[in-house]
């Protein structure tokens, strides 16, 4: 899932500190009643940053391509 590429620029400051991963940065999602723990990922050719959500999630919660859903992410480490 891209998250809103009106956060990018705000994302990547907080990623400037120690590299991760990719460039990654570790939350905690939730999505509906379901909250789990990864990473978001940027995606520089998009100028977004990439939530990856679990087949578990997406069953849980009836996430399908073609809808919207609404997330909330607290960074755990920065």
């Amino acid at each position: 899932m891209s998250l809103p590429s009106e956060y990018y620029d705000t994302l990547k400051e907080i990623s400037a500190g120690p590299k991760r991963g990719f460039g990654s940065l570790r939350v905690e999602a939730t999505i509906g009643s379901t909250t789990w723990k990864t990473s978001i990922f940027p995606d520089s050719k998009s100028a977004t940053f990439l939530l990856p959500i679990k087949k578990d999630v997406r069953t849980n919660e009836h996430i399908v391509i073609e809808n919207s859903v609404e997330v909330r992410m607290r960074f755990i480490e920065v």
